[in-house]
């Protein structure tokens, strides 16, 4: 198997071991941030952010070409995520309006940052080339299709970084989040900064999305914001044990997907969300022979 043969030769220096420590910190944040997603139906968020940063790659690649952006992947990246998180409270303020609902303020945003990607990254070629610095905008479809399989030691520390920092805040603010997620009208009626609560949803669900981007790419990131909780929400009704069981099916789709991609020579991203919407289907069966899959649709299934 080629797998054991390549981790018994490279051991922990392999690039097969740090994909799967890049991989772990995204589908931590996204095993968590999943549940949320899915009791909000939320789930065309991803889609909507992450299809929002082709504007932030235009942006991004427009200054690189006018020399006010160093030519660094971390300050590229920088400029991608500041985006989206822009987008992110975007869609969070124009869907509080009663009149525009969240899928229609997602898709206004998906499409006019997808456009604006669009013009600015051919305006940023033409400057790139009338300065003689034509290479500098070839290489931003890397930031959004790049392959888990080339990970770095960099980029499983700026991995670990957001998700510590996307965990910790999550825990911080589970309370109102929680309660916000369960009974939006309720929580408003007892105190709970609703308008806070969904604007830091939204914001960590923008960093959640950036990073997941490097694992399996603009179209198929919606599906760790999604899979994994669905599949939890068929086996449990208790919120912490849907929750350990979203990362639980997050990590071990990680591992098979990683698995067959290796051993097929398969691109990484699909491997993982087919092995995820695979576990998905196998949740789904097991809950219909269990008698039906559960909904966290009140407080006190937590």
């Amino acid at each position: 198997m080629q797998t054991l043969e390549h981790l018994r030769e490279f051991g922990w220096s392999g690039f097969l071991v740090l994909a799967l420590l890049a991989g772990l910190s995204v589908v931590a944040m996204c095993g968590v941030l999943s549940v949320l997603v899915v009791v909000k139906k939320l789930g065309f968020v991803g889609q909507g952010v992450s299809h929002s940063a082709f504007g932030g790659v235009g942006l991004a690649a427009l200054l690189a070409a006018l020399g006010w952006l160093p030519d660094s992947p971390i300050a590229q990246l920088a400029v991608v995520v500041l985006f989206c998180v822009g987008s992110a409270l975007g869609m969070a303020a124009v869907s509080d309006r009663r009149t525009v609902p969240v899928d229609t303020a997602i898709g206004m945003f998906l499409v006019g940052s997808m456009a604006l990607g669009a013009v600015l990254t051919h305006i940023a070629q033409a400057v790139a080339a009338e300065r003689g610095r034509s290479g500098i905008v070839q290489s931003w479809e890397a930031i959004l299709f790049g392959s888990i399989l080339t990970a770095n030691w960099s980029d499983v520390l700026v991995g670990w970084v957001v998700c510590i920092a996307v965990l910790l805040c999550a825990w911080w603010f589970r309370r109102p989040m929680l309660f916000w997620a369960f009974d939006e009208d309720s929580a408003a009626a007892f105190g709970v900064p609703t308008r806070f609560t969904k604007t830091l949803l939204m914001i960590l669900l923008a960093l959640a999305i950036v990073v997941a981007m490097r694992l399996a790419g603009v179209v198929l990131a919606t599906a760790l914001l999604v899979l994994p909780g669905a599949a939890a929400l068929k086996l449990s009704d208790r919120f912490w044990t849907v929750t350990i069981l979203s990362v639980s099916i997050g990590v071990l789709g990680l591992c098979i997907g990683l698995v067959a991609s290796f051993e097929l020579s398969w691109q990484p991203g699909p491997c993982v969300v087919l092995a995820m919407t695979i576990l998905f289907a196998l949740s789904a069966v097991w809950a219909r022979i269990r008698g039906g899959g559960s909904a966290l649709a009140t407080p006190a299934a937590v």
